[in-house]
């Protein structure tokens, strides 16, 4: 057989030296219709085996009989029916060639994003343990949403999966972009809403919020994970560059480092867009709505009496109240950062969010004044009621019943007089 490189400069001893075909057999020391076939080809010679019949050969009309009444039939099943006690691999992987000739293909169409359409969005919990006070380690969500056209991405670890919570971080997030999205794509996130009877039903709470934003909120199908493939794959690359080598003090630092990273990753080269996503970012922006002037209502917000103990529960913890407002009403809001009480326009407590669980977070002043109205108190109860009235003797009502010996002076007698009228 011709070797390449024989090939290779028999072409060149005829297309640069202008060697007859005579002289190159000669000078190569081959045959002159082995110069001719050299030359009559533009393609490098190549070795190809004979090919050999397979031990599959004869039971494939078979094969293809069951594969055309059931294309979905296990390979291990079609072993079986045929009676097969040959090895499985050769027979496997001829039925691999078969089955897309009796399989109706599937073909997944590649979907193209204008800038400002849509961002995908999804919750990803972090396999990492993270410090939350009073001894305990949290695994709380992280928010995660990207923009479709310019793949940035946004991300934030807040305290629990419950709405006030999750439509608080997209505000934060949305914040954080300056502009919204004309359309959310959601999966079946309980607190975004749920497939009933065949449809889509958001919940009150994501109504409101899509609302007050004027988007469209576009819910996937249950168990179709591809529909939201940009952020599903974003998940996956935290856990494989984000979370290796790093260890988190609190929550506040997990979304620090986040947030630092975030920046990186955003200036990265996106293979798929052939850019970096920093730099479609303004296009995208762009095309975005704008924030509406008034933030819609987000967070825990209700309104209660305080009670003699003067503690709210908020979210899985209770936050002490100054104990001035027992018994008045009080309003209540607490956001991803802080709880603030409220009277009558009037702050009465301010605390700091607690990731931890069954906790009572006091404020020392609280404290402080509890005691003072509780000594006040027993004070007054030990005084007893002052009702401002005069009590008058009992010898007085002896007197008039006749009960003692009336006294001789007139003024005695005027009063029991006066007493009798």
């Amino acid at each position: 057989m011709l070797r390449v490189e024989d090939w290779a400069e028999i072409r060149r001893l005829h297309r640069s030296e202008q060697m007859p075909i005579r002289a190159i057999a000669r000078h190569l020391g081959i045959s002159k219709n082995t110069v001719k076939k050299a030359l009559g080809s533009d393609v490098p010679p190549t070795y190809r085996r004979p090919a050999k019949g397979s031990i599959v050969d004869a039971v494939e009309p078979a094969i293809r009989d069951l594969l055309g009444q059931f294309p979905g039939m296990p390979s291990t099943v079609i072993a079986e029916r045929i009676g097969w006690r040959r090895g499985r691999t050769v027979l496997f992987d001829r039925i691999a060639e078969l089955r897309p000739l009796f399989r109706v293909p599937d073909p997944v169409s590649r979907t193209e994003y204008q800038p400002g359409e849509l961002a995908q969005c999804d919750l990803w919990f972090p396999p990492v343990d993270v410090p939350a006070g009073f001894d305990q380690v949290v695994r709380p969500p992280v928010l995660v949403m990207v923009s479709g056209y310019s793949r940035i991405i946004t991300a934030r670890m807040i305290p629990s999966r419950q709405g006030e919570d999750l439509l608080a971080g997209h505000w934060a997030l949305l914040s954080g972009w300056g502009s919204v999205p004309r359309s959310l794509v959601w999966d079946n996130e309980s607190a975004i809403g749920s497939w009933r009877a065949g449809r889509p039903q958001l919940t009150e709470a994501m109504q409101g919020f899509r609302g007050a934003l004027g988007i469209r909120v576009v819910q996937c199908r249950p168990r179709d994970p591809e529909a939201k493939g940009l952020v599903e794959r974003v998940n996956g690359y935290f856990e494989t560059s984000f979370l290796p080598g790093r260890s988190f003090a609190s929550p506040a630092d997990f979304n620090l480092q986040l947030t630092d990273w975030l920046a990186l990753a955003n200036a990265r080269r996106h293979r798929r867009l052939g850019a970096r996503p920093s730099e479609r970012w303004d296009s995208d922006r762009a095309a975005m709505l704008a924030l509406p002037p008034v933030a819609p209502s987000l967070g825990w917000r209700f309104s209660t009496r305080l009670a003699r103990d003067h503690y709210l529960r908020c979210d899985a913890n209770d936050y002490s109240v100054h104990p001035q407002v027992i018994g008045r009403r009080v309003d209540l809001f607490a956001d991803l950062e802080q709880v603030v009480v409220t009277c009558d326009g009037v702050e009465v407590a301010r605390h700091r969010r607690c990731w931890a669980r069954h906790q009572s977070i006091t404020d020392p002043v609280h404290v402080a004044a509890a005691s003072r109205l509780r000594s006040a108190h027993r004070a007054q109860a030990r005084r007893g009621p002052d009702t401002g009235v005069e009590h008058r003797d009992l010898a007085d009502y002896d007197r008039v019943f006749g009960l003692a010996d009336p006294q001789p002076d007139l003024q005695s007698s005027g009063a029991t007089e006066a007493v009798s009228a």
